[in-house]
């Protein structure tokens, strides 16, 4: 169970019930007043090196932002929502990229404002539309702290139209398990290989958590899918993923193999990225690969074309092979 360290708050969130409910959650935790959650110039100026001390603070504030941003894969659309940022530390982690040393986990008490327009949005429209609600965080891992995602999915299970999805690293589910969601509710697990969440998803849940969350999941209704994301391009990355896709295969029940969907993505990294863990991580695995990767926009990186065509066509033929009756939606 996560325990700040400190509480950064502004003092708006106790006009709300859930700000006022984590105050007297955390009354025995130093408290910072700020006055917004995007500008705390104490944290800005912090070195690289308390990288993972920052992580320890929880921030929270009230959510001033929803717009909302078209996407064309699992979801219509991404949706700013209940938190951003985490209490682990992948190596890879994009919100870095955005966010900088500040990827700490932030909390946003105005859950009842974000959720209506959801619901308003979803009714509005003439299709069904599925809205991503965790593309900024883990709502798995927020819900130890908020209880926001059983809230929200026993207030949105009785709405007319629309889906809610979310990705997960971590395989805290049972709070969610014996809920009423109608089928509304799409989760969808990340996974890699046992060495590479060893070596580089910091903090999040064990692989054989995850595939056990997976089956539990499926047992109480939900619908599933699976990233295989970020894919690492390390030196014996095609025996790793292989064994990783074979493990999938044997231990997922048949329930969640006969209709679980999957995500390929292939790892970005940044300059950014480079700075903060050669400082914070001294001893973790280096990312970069500069024989390998190339320049994507300022100070970002990717895989080269041909890394990247040489990855597709093996997941496209392991997976055909083990998950033969199953859609990959994409792979990027």
């Amino acid at each position: 169970m996560f325990k700040p360290k400190a509480i950064y708050f502004e003092k708006e969130i106790e006009n709300y019930p859930l700000g006022k409910e984590l105050m007297d959650k955390y009354k025995d935790i130093p408290k910072i007043e700020i006055e917004n959650h995007n500008a705390i110039e104490e944290m800005r100026k912090k070195e690289n090196k308390e990288f993972g001390n920052m992580k320890r603070n929880l921030i929270i504030g009230v959510r001033k932002t929803h717009k909302f941003v078209e996407n064309h894969k699992v979801s219509d659309y991404l949706v700013p929502y209940t938190s951003s940022g985490c209490t682990a530390s992948c190596l890879y982690c994009y919100l870095v990229c955005n966010y900088n040393k500040c990827a700490y986990l932030r909390l946003f008490v105005n859950r009842e404002q974000m959720l209506e327009k959801i619901v308003k949005t979803s009714l509005k429209s003439e299709k069904e539309l599925t809205f991503e609600i965790g593309s900024n965080s883990d709502l798995i891992l927020e819900n130890t702290i908020t209880n926001n995602l059983v809230w929200t999915i026993e207030n949105f299970k009785n709405t007319e139209k629309g889906k809610l999805t979310f990705p997960t690293k971590f395989d805290m589910v049972e709070p969610i398990l014996p809920l009423e969601h109608k089928g509304k509710i799409i989760v969808r697990m990340s996974v890699n290989p046992e060495e590479i969440i060893n070596r580089v998803e910091f903090g999040t849940s064990r692989l054989q958590g995850r595939i056990e969350a997976i089956n539990k999941l499926k047992e109480a209704g939900y619908q599933i899918g699976i990233l295989i994301a970020p894919v690492i391009f390390v030196e014996n990355w095609k025996e790793l993923y292989l064994q990783l896709i074979q493990r999938l295969e044997s231990e997922l029940s048949s329930k969640v193999k006969k209709d679980v969907f999957f995500e390929i993505i292939f790892m970005t990294y940044s300059y950014v990225h480079i700075k903060i863990n050669e400082e914070a991580f001294p001893n973790a695995i280096d990312l970069y690969n500069k024989d390998k990767m190339t320049g994507r926009g300022r100070g970002k990186y990717w895989y080269k074309n041909e890394i990247r065509q040489e990855g597709e066509k093996f997941f496209r033929e392991k997976m055909k092979q083990y998950f033969p009756n199953n859609e990959i939606i994409y792979i990027v």
